[in-house]
């Protein structure tokens, strides 16, 4: 069974202030995600899951889906901080939205199969897709066998100041033991380097596996996040800067041994916009990627 791929872009509008602004970055004013989906294609996704505002629909589906439709399925769910599981009321003062894994609950009704999780702008590379779909198809019908891409932090870092990364810790056969989330993580002096939970320095190692939220799961994730949901809306649920967070789930399986996650590696190189003043690198650099016939200059 071919996976989906399930990207969170619920945020999207709040980020960049409406679709009118979602930033184009390629030569074809193709955003970031755009080719995301063109790698996922080319990798054998076959099916798009996107989670989004409700609010957002109209335009999500008139600017976005359709120049989509004819290369790939498409489905589109709604993330909003009223669904709750029963019993919980969100309360009135909250406006955050409560966190990536409850955008992931929204795929349940519509996702059966093998399926990755991403960042709608976030650019991750055709390999790391490749590996993640040759991952995918071989667990279809099997139940708790997870795995995420490992980007090497080396690969991921900005030019324009220090990142969050959340490090991996792997067991000796590549399976994840937890992932702690490091702060300050820059390279300097070719020496990558974090500050740690006491403020002290601490040396990276340039091939050290990070997550960039780029996950694989099967269908009964779904069921373990409903379940977790309710166990922290009972501690946090009047927290309004509380968020249920993918690596909260995931470490809360991985430590109960429920499911193992495995950590694949991929030589692609992440990028993003951190800070402002890596759009123009961005820019430069997918152009590299068209210029050397890794993308065609029009992706759709």
């Amino acid at each position: 069974m071919k996976p989906t791929l399930f990207i969170l872009a619920a945020g999207m509008g709040s980020r960049y202030g409406g679709l009118k602004q979602l930033d184009g970055v390629g030569p074809n004013n193709e955003t970031i995600m755009d080719y995301s989906i063109f790698d996922a294609i080319r990798s054998g996704f076959d099916k798009l899951v996107f989670v989004i505002r409700k609010d957002f629909e109209t335009d999500f589906r008139s600017v976005i889906v359709g120049k989509y439709e004819k290369h790939i399925r498409v489905e589109v769910v709604f993330q909003s901080i009223d669904d709750l599981p029963d019993g919980f009321t969100c309360p009135p003062e909250r406006t955050k939205p409560w966190g990536t894994n409850h955008a992931v609950m929204m795929g349940k009704s519509v996702i059966n199969e093998p399926f990755a999780v991403i960042n709608a702008d976030d650019f991750y590379g055709l390999n790391s897709f490749e590996v993640l779909g040759k991952e995918l198809m071989t667990v279809s019908g099997k139940q708790n066998e997870y795995c995420m891409v490992g980007f090497r932090v080396g690969n991921t870092l900005s030019e324009s100041g220090s990142v969050a990364r959340g490090v991996c810790e792997t067991n000796q056969d590549g399976f994840l033991v937890s992932v702690v989330e490091r702060t300050d993580v820059e390279r300097i002096n070719g020496i990558i380097q974090f500050t740690n939970e006491h403020g002290k320095t601490c040396v990276l190692d340039e091939n050290a596996p990070v997550s960039m939220n780029m996950w694989g799961f099967t269908p009964e994730y779904f069921d373990y996040s409903q379940a977790y949901l309710k166990r922290f809306l009972q501690e946090n649920i009047t927290n309004p800067k509380s968020e249920f967070f993918i690596p909260l789930m995931v470490n809360d399986l991985v430590t109960s041994k429920r499911a193992k996650v495995k950590v694949l590696d991929t030589a692609s190189k992440w990028f993003g916009i951190t800070y402002i003043n890596d759009r123009q690198s961005v820019v430069d650099k997918i152009k590299a990627l068209v210029d050397a016939g890794e993308y065609p200059a029009k992706l759709f």
